[in-house]
């Protein structure tokens, strides 16, 4: 076995437990999103003006708006996975506490999508994060603004930096999510890792 591999391949067992414990939070986080997403697609909701919205017309970046996001959520995940494995349990863990404050935001929250919105047919591994109506706060600014708070300190951090603009344009310019939602994302998910951080002090020296 290539000294590489098997390096890595002992990173693994020796963070396994901390992994295992991340992925069941993950799992657990997943799970309640799911809860709130169905509950706001049920309950009674209203689109409302956007000072924002209402002078940009809309347009249709579904390929960004999908792929994009999904290019974003995969390097977010395997970036530490094989190149930083002794982080692997906090980024997944930084993930699922922001699904889990997510989960709680959008149940307040019961505003209907832009009726303008370009609302373009999504794969399907979107239908575990995203609903009709989970607006605030918006993921998909949400998520890359995460990575780069984590990885601030890498050049990767500039990867995530850049795709938290390119997200926040693309929802605003879809209309697919309200100004409020995109520019709210960026201080929750900074109150989220914070939070992190303190729940997670001392865990393998993070």
């Amino acid at each position: 076995m290539l000294p590489k591999v098997e390096s890595w391949g002992d990173e693994i067992k020796s963070h396994r437990k901390l992994i295992a414990l991340s992925i069941l939070f993950l799992i657990s986080a997943i799970f309640l999103n799911n809860l709130a997403g169905n509950y706001v697609d049920r309950v009674g909701t209203v689109a409302v003006s956007d000072l924002i919205l209402d002078h940009i017309p809309s347009i249709n970046l579904w390929f960004l708006l999908s792929y994009g996001f999904i290019l974003i959520l995969a390097i977010f995940i395997f970036y530490p996975l094989f190149f930083n494995v002794k982080r692997l349990h906090v980024v997944i863990s930084q993930f699922s506490l922001l699904v889990l404050i997510r989960s709680f935001f959008i149940i307040l929250t019961h505003l209907k999508r832009p009726a303008d919105a370009v609302v373009p047919v999504l794969p399907k591994i979107y239908t575990m994060l995203a609903f009709n109506n989970d607006l605030f706060f918006s993921g998909h600014t949400a998520l890359p603004f995460l990575g780069f708070l984590i990885f601030r300190k890498q050049k990767i951090g500039i990867f995530f930096l850049i795709a938290t603009i390119v997200m926040a344009i693309t929802v605003l310019l879809m209309h697919f999510h309200y100004s409020i939602d995109v520019f709210a994302a960026l201080f929750i998910t900074y109150g989220s890792f914070k939070i992190g951080e303190w729940l997670f002090k001392g865990i393998n020296g993070y």
